[in-house]
């Protein structure tokens, strides 16, 4: 009760939403079905925050499973302190458990736990409870050659040994000095090359910020300068605040060894408390930094997935390369492989004229009236040979540019090679770049998200990260859009709520022994999907010539009866636009039992049988006449398509070589926090060029006073 109260608090939702979405998760329904499906139950959760409760309820499970453990191990060492116990209870986070259990946790072989073996721990109490006495004396005592004590000195230095250790151990110390690290702390950095030497890094050659302050992807940045040698990067903080906090709790008055105890103080400081410290703040920077640099690359390859398909035309895939040639490839509006060629238009080659013959060819061959160019390496001379024989030749087509990132990651993978085995692997990317633009999902699907490379310092994250958060990208996607069980492929199926690779390609199995499916309930009757994986994957399946209308809707089939009531009571029929927009859909919920937004969804889905909700937003940009930096102007408002986006802005294809910054400054006339909540991957925008770098090949760009809706 305690975790479903704390997360109904973080997300500003009841407790019986809480517990009931907890409820359906913990009986292995999956994010996508409880948020379209189980809409009355959750009051209407949507997938984010549905994601966010079931990386928070791990998150706070593993704290629970921590203190339970932490707790049983205190108690088998013999502390039973109720006070102990309620404080590790009361803790939020892990660090908080560690720091509480940090004084009893068995330890290796320290300084301070040869002084207590040899019965110094008294000393060091004494030490800070004596206010008068000969020192002299009072050591003394502690000088005992069987314990291999032998003179003052080294008494006094292994009972300052112990304080050292206990002050730097104290929980409540090590809470208060973190937070006084983070809030006046400061990261700088120095270059380690010659300071005239340009790298990425140059910015940071002499380089301090605020820890309070210092945004993700600066953090990001300095921690690969630091890891690729070209950075030193050093933390600088309040020493002498939090020393002073470490002797106030411990020394309330004068004391005979009050030398020795800020001796201690000190040393312990700088050899135990600000190393461990400076590790957890690290630790805690990085985290942070990840965490917002996941977030971003997951909002953009949402939007890269979510592309609007282009439907019902034929497509050629143009891969670009200089040395080893252009590979092209032509695919039919589904897909289906027509023919590939390699030409050599770019340098070192130039046979200029033989590939426009070639391309001329095919493209009134297999009627191609769009192109996609892959946005590699011999992009834009590829697109100068694409326009001027656009031109020449008069060709009835069109291009546009299309990310091509992880297209050589799919023509190496297992999945290519059983697609097209007798084809080299440079022309399965150049399938590749063309079904992107036929439907982008489709393919994308296929390759590890990680590799899609639209994001910040993906290589610097936490891997495994990474790809919890982008799988889930994934899923969320394939499931909104839906998937046509007669034609979708094992990677496409893979990602369908409720089924695992080994019952997609089961499907494809069956699909390819039995031939197409005439309707959803043929699925249990493969091996494997019992009621439980067709309860959740059904829903998100169409059938586009099935025996039922409804079997090409994101109607569940748990939803037929009534739905087909509904049909019957008002004489309507799947389709029926006019009369279903009419309905009075609160007083049909009434009648026929059955929630308003299930209804609401329901009725949505009748409308337009098969709708692809990709299919309202605008299609690529075709065709560009800026080509090369110098044809640039200052004050030139161009139309161009963005990237990536990232903390510090997006950046923007106009058409020339390197793609253009809109800094986070320049994305509206508005103050702008978060560059996501203004742009996305895909979007096609008005910039107008504010600054040219030819040398450096950079273009800055300004959205300001343009783009208004």
């Amino acid at each position: 009760m305690e975790i479903v109260k704390q997360l109904a608090e973080e997300l500003g939702i009841s407790s019986k939403q809480v517990q009931v979405t907890i409820t359906l998760m913990d009986e292995g329904n999956t994010v996508p079905f409880i948020a379209r499906y189980r809409k009355e139950m959750t009051g209407g959760l949507d997938d984010e925050v549905l994601r966010t409760m079931e990386e928070r309820l791990l998150y706070l499970r593993g704290l629970a499973k921590k203190k339970d453990d932490v707790r049983r191990l205190l108690t088998e060492m013999g502390l039973e302190d109720e006070a102990l116990m309620q404080q590790i209870q009361n803790c939020q986070t892990l660090v908080e458990v560690e720091d509480l259990y940090r004084p009893y946790r068995p330890k290796r072989k320290t300084r301070a736990s040869e002084a207590k073996r040899k019965g110094l721990e008294a000393l060091a109490d004494l030490m800070l409870s004596t206010l008068v006495g000969d020192k002299e004396r009072l050591v003394a005592l502690f000088v005992r050659p069987e314990m291999e004590v032998m003179d003052l000195q080294e008494a006094i230095s292994g009972a300052k040994d112990i304080l050292a250790e206990r002050f730097t151990e104290d929980p409540d110390i090590r809470k208060r000095a973190r937070k006084i690290f983070m809030e006046k702390g400061l990261v700088k950095a120095q270059g380690r090359l010659n300071n005239e030497e340009r790298t990425a890094y140059e910015m940071y050659y002499d380089y301090a910020e605020s820890l309070s302050h210092i945004a993700a992807h600066r953090y990001l940045a300095l921690t690969r300068g630091e890891k690729e040698g070209i950075l030193q990067v050093d933390f600088s903080f309040p020493d002498l605040e939090v020393m002073d906090i470490i002797l106030t709790k411990n020394v309330q008055q004068k004391v005979l060894f009050l030398r020795e105890i800020k001796e201690s103080v000190l040393d312990g400081y700088k050899r135990l408390l600000l190393p461990s410290l400076e590790r957890d703040i690290r630790h805690e920077l990085k985290e942070k930094a990840e965490e917002k640099a996941i977030r971003v690359f997951a909002a953009n390859v949402k939007k890269l997935l979510l592309q609007p398909p282009i439907k019902g035309l034929n497509v050629l895939g143009f891969d670009p390369a200089f040395r080893t040639g252009c590979k092209l490839a032509c695919v039919d509006a589904s897909g289906k492989l027509l023919e590939t060629a390699v030409i050599y238009p770019t340098e070192p080659h130039k046979r200029t004229e033989e590939s426009q013959i070639a391309l001329q060819r095919m493209v009134n061959t297999h009627h191609i009236r769009a192109i996609s160019l892959g946005n590699g390496t011999a992009c834009r001379e590829s697109e100068q040979f694409l326009m001027q024989t656009i031109e020449q030749k008069h060709l009835d087509t069109q291009y546009t540019i299309t990310n091509e990132a992880g297209a050589s990651v799919y023509s190496a993978s297992k999945l290519a090679q059983k697609e097209f085995p007798a084809l080299d692997v440079t022309l399965r990317s150049a399938i590749s770049i063309a079904r992107r633009l036929i439907d982008p999902l489709a393919e994308l699907v296929k390759i590890e998200p990680k590799a899609i490379g639209v994001g910040q310092y993906q290589h610097d994250v936490d891997q495994k990260l990474l790809g919890t958060a982008l799988d889930a990208v994934v899923e969320d996607c394939v499931n909104l859009v839906g998937v046509n069980l007669n034609t979708a492929s094992v990677a496409l199926l893979s990602r369908v709520s409720g089924l695992s690779p080994k019952l997609a390609q089961q499907i494809v199995d069956y699909r390819e022994e039995k031939g197409l499916f005439a309707a959803r309930h043929e699925l249990l009757s493969i091996k494997g999907i019992g009621p439980k994986a067709y309860e959740q994957a059904a829903g998100f399946l169409r059938i586009p010539e099935g025996i039922n209308p409804l079997d090409n809707t994101g109607v569940h089939p748990e939803a037929y009866a009534p739905t087909e009531n509904f049909l019957t009571m008002n004489q309507l029929s799947v389709g029926d636009a006019e009369a279903l927009r009419k309905i009075d859909v609160e007083e049909q919920a009434k009648l026929l039992g059955l929630g308003i937004p299930t209804l609401r969804d329901i009725v949505q889905e009748l409308l337009k049988p098969g709708r692809d909700p990709r299919e309202d937003l605008p299609l690529p940009l075709f065709k560009s006449t800026v080509v090369d930096i110098k044809d640039l102007k200052i004050g030139m408002v161009l139309r161009g398509v963005v990237r990536n986006v990232v903390d510090f802005g997006a950046f923007v294809d106009i058409g020339v070589h390197q793609d253009g910054l809109v800094h986070i400054s320049e994305l509206s006339d508005q103050f702008v926090r978060n560059a996501l909540e203004n742009i996305g991957v895909g979007d096609q925008v008005d910039v107008r060029v504010i600054g040219i770098e030819e040398e450096r090949e950079r273009v800055s760009l300004s959205m300001k006073g343009l783009n208004r809706k």
